[in-house]
């Protein structure tokens, strides 16, 4: 079954404690392309510098060093659209901050936050597990990412088990767990499983959404990756397309050296 654009039709309520409800986040959706979604440069050179003698990220390297459905093969294709548990399962509201931050971060995509300079991204379907992947290469600062390294390596602890409020499936339990990714890859990394699960009512099965977030630096650039289904996800995914990413962004790099 394809994933397309539109929200969970699941009402309900779970409770599960830790943090308390709260009304939900105003922030819009992102927008999924087939291809790329870009961020321009901005004007002044010192708002994206690379690191100590390596020119910054351009925008078309960053396209470059994006991955695409011939890298993983059957049955990744390029994306039909937004996910179906997008709306449903990620747009919600806690009364905890750091948790209501990560929902907010998912949810709109912008797990860094705005980058110092370009931005590309890329979302890929697999039809034969709905599941989708968005792919992300940013031109960051090292300091800036590695914020965001040390906050998301905190969310396990902070952040375990909490629940959330919907806008559209009730009340979910959401569950927070550290995921290894090789020592090797790239400069510094932290992966998440988050597991969010609603109920209709007691006699219905419950709606279960599993994500694999990771985010790698990669000197001064960042590959951000988040891949979901509602179900299992894939086997090794998320390692597969890191170990891609990585040594394609160093590849770009590298040619971006030898032709300055």
């Amino acid at each position: 079954m394809k994933v397309i654009a539109s929200g969970l039709a699941v009402v309900g309520l779970l409770a599960v404690s830790a943090c308390t409800a709260a009304e939900p986040p105003e922030a819009s959706a992102p927008a999924v392309n087939t291809t790329t979604a870009e961020r321009a440069a901005p004007a002044s050179p010192a708002a994206s510098p690379g690191a100590a003698g390596t020119p910054a990220l351009t925008i078309d390297q960053a396209q470059a060093a994006l991955i695409d459905e011939g890298d993983l093969g059957v049955p990744w294709t390029a994306s039909d659209g937004t996910a179906t548990w997008h709306d449903g399962l990620l747009k919600a509201a806690t009364g905890q901050a750091d948790c209501q931050r990560l929902l907010e971060a998912l949810y709109t995509d912008e797990l860094l936050g705005a980058p110092a300079g370009p931005r590309a991204a890329t979302a890929l379907d697999d039809g034969d597990d709905a599941a989708q992947l968005r792919y992300q290469v940013d031109a960051s600062r090292s300091a800036d990412v590695e914020r965001t390294l040390a906050w998301l390596r905190t969310l396990p602890r902070t952040c375990g088990q909490f629940t959330a409020q919907t806008t559209a499936a009730g009340t979910e339990a959401v569950q927070i767990a550290e995921t290894g990714l090789p020592h090797d890859l790239g400069d510094a990394r932290q992966g998440l499983r988050i597991i969010l699960t609603a109920q209709p009512t007691a006699a219905d099965a419950p709606t279960t959404l599993t994500l694999d977030v990771a985010v790698v630096r990669v000197g001064d650039d960042a590959i951000v990756l988040t891949t979901g289904t509602v179900g299992t996800l894939p086997d090794d995914t998320t390692e597969q397309v890191l170990d891609i990413g990585v040594q394609r962004l160093a590849q770009v790099r590298e040619k971006g050296r030898a032709q300055a």
